[in-house]
């Protein structure tokens, strides 16, 4: 049963199947899958990109989410504390913040084992490292995407809730959020575009995602401009495939909204 399940999975490869976008190439280039080239290893960091992309956007909405209520809270120090949460990971470096999530998580879980008489390095797994640090990112954007679809939703549609006797998770659940979620899409569409170019910055913490598979083979093959400008037809690939399901998206959240 697996082998037939790797087998399906190898003839749908987009990249290195039967079909695939780098068989265009021939089996003798630079860039052919298997031996020959540095095919497999591309499409690799291609799974890897996407992988990490599509694990960050969930915590990140989740976080974003978490974020906006608190900034619209009315207590003050839920409120301040959203406030220099944004500032602060809007204002660093996506590269400075990866650099302290995964040297500084090292450093914390170091300490915390020494202080228990355990001597044994600690690495931080680059993926899990990449996908908190631009989680961390992607949520203070969502944040702000998100309080500002909260601020566009009358205050009348609470009360309304209210009226007809819905508890105030039932109220957010049943009538807020599919309102929140047509609002916002539009602005975390564009989040997406932007967290699926940031996730090159997990290169330089030796994830292999598309930047660092390129930059291994240029640097072997003597090649630069020809991966690194595969590298750019790759990003470019995904973002225009992102653009079109994400706007199939928008335009079915409005048809919803028109229906309702």
């Amino acid at each position: 049963m697996g082998g037939a399940l790797s087998a399906l999975l190898d003839g749908l490869d987009p990249f290195c199947g039967p079909v695939g976008l780098f068989r265009l190439f021939g089996a003798n280039s630079i860039i052919a899958c298997g031996d020959a080239g540095w095919g497999d290893e591309i499409a690799f960091g291609v799974k890897v990109t996407i992988s990490l992309a599509l694990a960050t956007v969930p915590v990140g909405l989740v976080l974003g989410f978490l974020i906006a209520l608190a900034a619209q809270s009315q207590d003050r120090l839920l409120r301040m504390a959203a406030g220099i949460y944004t500032t602060i990971f809007r204002g660093l470096p996506e590269l400075l913040t990866l650099f302290i999530v995964y040297y500084g998580a090292q450093i914390l879980v170091q300490s915390v084992l020494s202080s228990f008489g355990v001597e044994e390095r600690i690495e931080i797994n680059a993926f899990v490292a990449g996908m908190i640090a631009l989680a961390v990112v992607f949520s203070s954007y969502s944040s702000e995407v998100l309080l500002s679809a909260f601020r566009a939703i009358p205050r009348g549609q609470y009360e309304a809730g209210d009226a007809l006797g819905l508890r105030r998770h039932r109220t957010m659940r049943l009538i807020v959020l599919p309102q929140l979620i047509r609002i916002a899409l539009p602005g975390l569409t564009n989040l997406w575009l932007i967290l699926l170019k940031d996730t090159s910055y997990v290169s330089v913490v030796g994830l292999s995602d598309i930047l660092r598979q390129t930059g291994i083979a240029a640097r072997v093959s003597k090649e630069a401009f020809f991966f690194y400008f595969i590298a750019c037809l790759l990003y470019l690939i995904l973002a225009m495939i992102s653009s079109f399901g994400l706007g199939f998206v928008e335009r079915w959240a409005k048809r919803s909204g028109v229906s309702r």
